[in-house]
């Protein structure tokens, strides 16, 4: 069993004091600080771009895991790497034919490449490319916007993508983002994964340490 990491999405926290919010998940025990970009084409909703990325760097040690949601990322990788990125997760529905050399592109600057799928996109779809990933992010909303309900449907896709990375023999983090809460997490764990994101079930804790430490071990 792989150890479970809690990355929560900055997208719930409060954006007037994000170095704040950044260096207070971490200090209450976040393992990956979830970062969505998203570009207002891929996705109907803008958030922020790798500036932001950079001025937050310093309040925090903790993994930056950088999920673009935006058109042509190959476009941008370069600078979100040099931001402080140590993941940078790109969109299959993105990328299409681009996607394995987008990948490679990732990792020729030394930070860990993912590949994430929405909802309708089978997980067939990245069989081409899971030899190369060192993260796959399953979406389990639509992605835009937070705060959305957990999409039930993707359980069995999290088995599916579980019993893909172990074909492998590679020590492929499998991430699910959108819907997590203390409710339904047990539920993704079991169907296998291992990084869990959550964005408004944790920025809206008052006890952040303890909301935490309960995704984690429930």
């Amino acid at each position: 069993m792989k150890n479970i990491k809690i990355a929560p999405s900055i997208l719930s926290a409060d954006f007037s004091k994000m170095g704040q919010e950044v260096a207070d998940i971490t200090a209450n025990g976040a393992d990956y600080i979830h970062l969505d970009v998203m570009d207002g084409n891929f996705v109907p909703n803008f958030s922020f771009g790798q500036k932001l990325i950079k001025e937050i760097r310093p309040y925090s040690k903790a993994v930056f895991d950088t999920h673009l949601m935006i058109l042509n990322p190959w476009k941008y990788i370069e600078e979100f790497a040099k931001a402080g990125s140590d993941i940078i997760t790109i969109h299959k529905e993105a990328c299409g034919e681009r996607l394995l050399d987008t990948v490679k592109a990732v990792k020729s600057l030394g930070v860990k490449a993912g590949v994430v799928i929405n909802p309708d996109t089978p997980v067939d779809a990245i069989k081409d490319v899971i030899d190369e990933i060192d993260l796959l992010l399953l979406m389990s909303v639509f992605p835009g916007f937070g705060g959305q309900k957990f999409i039930e449907y993707v359980l069995p896709k999290i088995e599916q993508a579980s019993a893909l990375i172990k074909s492998t023999g590679r020590n492929i983090d499998l991430e699910v983002d959108g819907g997590i809460t203390l409710e339904n997490v047990k539920a993704v764990k079991d169907a296998g994964a291992n990084v869990i994101v959550a964005g408004s079930t944790v920025f809206n804790c008052p006890d952040r340490a303890k909301v935490i430490k309960e995704l984690r071990e429930i």
